[in-house]
């Protein structure tokens, strides 16, 4: 029995199918979901993500989210999804080194708005990297 995997970002949907296997970066650490899991809603932390449909494994990069579970299904809402193949990795060591920068140039303990903002962009930029040249070694 499969499990439909359905991804979601405020652009579109990325993928929606049904694969044997989701492996994904909670809260408490990376969880696997196989089909008849069960019932789960918990947040997506940036990371990378990984399905395997027909002994076939992909891999991509997720952003912040929230993740509901079914026996039947898994839904992915985040910020970003991008599969490995579609990053850019030079494009990406330079969002980086801009976000890198403007942190830098923030006061702490004020601007905490702009702080949070940057360190997600941050943290999206590196989960990227990380899926990107993890693909680079296999």
């Amino acid at each position: 029995m499969p499990l439909k995997l359905e991804i979601v970002t405020p652009e579109a949907r990325v993928f929606s199918d049904e694969v044997d296997t989701v492996v994904l970066p909670g809260f408490e650490g990376e969880m696997g979901v196989l089909p008849m899991h069960a019932p789960l809603v918990t947040t997506l932390l940036p990371g990378e993500l990984r399905f395997t449909k027909a002994g076939k494994t992909t891999d991509m990069a997720v952003g912040e989210g929230l993740v509901e579970i079914t026996g039947q299904s898994a839904r992915i809402l985040t910020d970003m999804a991008i599969h490995a193949e579609e990053i850019d990795e030079k494009a990406v060591e330079q969002a980086l080194e801009r976000a890198k920068n403007a942190l830098a140039s923030l006061k702490h303990g004020e601007q905490q708005d702009e702080v949070a903002a940057v360190m997600a962009s941050i943290q999206r930029s590196t989960a990227q990297l990380h899926v990107k040249r993890r693909r680079k070694t296999i």
